[in-house]
C-alpha cells in the first residue's frame, strides 16, 4: 500500500527533521510503499501573510538532506512549469495541486521529467473529467492508450480529496474512487478531505474525521493514502486543523490494514 505522508509545508529544518525521524518506522514497514511529503511553497494560501515555505532552492536542499539521512523517496507540489525540471532532479513524485489539475503547461512540464506524477482532482470536477489530465501526461510521454494499468506503468496517479457543494466544506463521494480507478491508480487524500476552506482568513478543518474517511476509502478500495502529519498540529504553519498527529497516523494506518485484511478473508 502506498503511503504519502509528512508535514504540509517545509517549516524550520529542525521541525522537519524531527517529523522525518518519527516516520522512520512507517518507512521500514514492508507492507508500505513510503514517500515523505512536504511542500517547498504553498502558493495557494488563503492570506497573503500566511507562511508559504522556504521556496524552491532552499526547499530542495532540505529535501536532499532528508533523502541523504533517511533514504526516503519524496513527493512535493509544483505550481509553475519551470519548477518541474529542477524539482524532479531530487523529488520522486511531482504533485499537481487540485486547483491546477487542468493546467496543460504544468502537466506537460511534469510529464517531460522522469518523476511519477500525482494529479489531485479539482474540487470543482467530476470524477470522469480526470481522464483528460491523465491523457495529457500519457500523450506527452508518447502513450495513447488510457486505462489503469497503462497509467500505473507510466507513473501517473490520481488523488481524490472531495468536492465543494456550497457547504463551506469538502464532501467526498466514494463513487469517485471507483470511477477514477478506470484511468489510473487512486490515492485518497484523507487529511484534505476534512478541510473547511478559507475559515476566517485561513483553512480550517476537523482532524477527528480523518480516520473515519480513511477507513471508508480503504473499504471501497484504493491504491494508497495521503496524510499530512505533524508532531504538534496545533503549531503547524499550514493545515494544522486537518492534520493527524504522528501517533494517531500510526493507529489509523493499522486500522486500514485491518480492513484490507478483513476484505481478503
Amino acid at each position: 500500500m502506498i503511503i504519502l505522508t509528512g508535514p504540509c509545508v517545509l517549516e524550520d529544518r529542525d521541525t522537519v527533521m524531527q517529523i522525518a525521524e518519527k516516520l522512520k518506522p512507517l518507512s521500514e514497514d514492508k507492507r508500505v510503499e513510503f514517500y515523505f511529503k512536504a511542500s517547498f511553497d504553498k502558493a495557494n494560501r488563503t492570506s497573503i501573510s500566511s507562511y508559504r515555505g522556504p521556496g524552491l532552492d532552499e526547499g530542495l536542499k532540505i529535501f536532499e538532506e532528508i533523502k541523504k539521512q533517511f533514504g526516503y523517496k519524496l513527493i512535493t507540489d509544483i505550481h509553475e512549469s519551470y519548477q518541474a525540471k529542477p524539482a524532479a532532479e531530487v523529488i520522486d513524485i511531482l504533485q499537481i495541486p487540485a486547483f491546477l489539475c487542468r493546467q496543460t503547461d504544468l502537466l506537460v512540464a511534469a510529464a517531460k521529467t522522469n518523476a511519477k506524477i500525482n494529479i489531485k482532482k479539482g474540487q470543482f470536477l467530476a470524477a470522469n473529467s480526470m481522464k483528460h489530465p491523465v491523457q495529457k501526461v500519457l500523450q506527452t510521454r508518447g502513450v495513447e492508450e488510457l486505462n489503469y494499468q497503462v497509467s500505473k506503468d507510466n507513473g501517473v496517479w490520481l488523488c481524490e480529496r472531495g468536492n465543494t457543494f456550497g457547504y463551506g466544506a469538502l464532501v467526498v463521494d466514494m463513487r469517485n474512487l471507483i470511477l477514477m480507478r478506470e484511468y489510473a491508480p487512486v490515492i485518497f487524500d484523507a487529511t484534505h478531505s476534512v478541510q473547511i476552506p478559507s475559515t476566517g482568513g485561513t483553512t480550517g478543518g476537523n482532524s477527528d474525521f480523518v480516520p473515519y474517511m480513511a477507513k471508508a476509502a480503504a473499504a471501497v478500495g484504493v491504491d494508497g493514502f495521503f496524510f499530512e502529519t505533524h508532531i504538534n498540529p496545533s503549531i503547524a504553519k499550514s493545515d494544522g486543523p486537518n492534520m493527524l498527529q504522528v501517533d494517531k497516523l500510526y493507529k489509523t494506518v493499522e486500522e486500514i490494514f485491518a480492513i484490507k485484511e478483513a476484505l481478503k478473508n
